[in-house]
């Protein structure tokens, strides 16, 4: 009884704790509460952490043409996601050129995030 009103003083939430019941007379705990039928709270979290290693990645090893591209080419910081085509105009070069850009700079974030 002491430990549990510690650490209710501690305000301590538990995702597996009972946080009451339902209807039936069943244990409802915060996880179950919090969970999403699509992606659990773990997947939630890795997901955000791998975007964010992408985004500081993508800032620290890609020269700015590089980074413009794949921005424009995925709708990546609140941008339209753009046909190469659209982009290459945009930017005044042919369209297999922003595709060998676009590659090379998706082989250079590959290799340093396996790293």
């Amino acid at each position: 009884m002491h430990l549990r009103a510690t650490k209710k003083q501690n305000s301590e939430v538990y995702l597996n704790e009972p946080i009451g019941k339902d209807k039936d007379d069943n244990v409802v705990t915060l996880q179950e509460v919090l969970e999403n039928s699509e992606r659990n709270i773990e997947d939630e979290v890795d997901l955000n952490l791998k975007i964010k290693l992408l985004y500081n990645k993508i800032k620290e090893v890609l020269k700015d043409r590089e980074r413009t591209i794949l921005e424009l080419r995925f709708g990546l910081d609140g941008y339209k996601p753009k046909t190469q085509a659209e982009i290459a105009q945009m930017m005044g070069i042919s369209r297999s050129y922003v595709s060998r850009i676009e590659t090379k700079a998706i082989h250079k974030l590959s290799k340093e995030i396996k790293e």
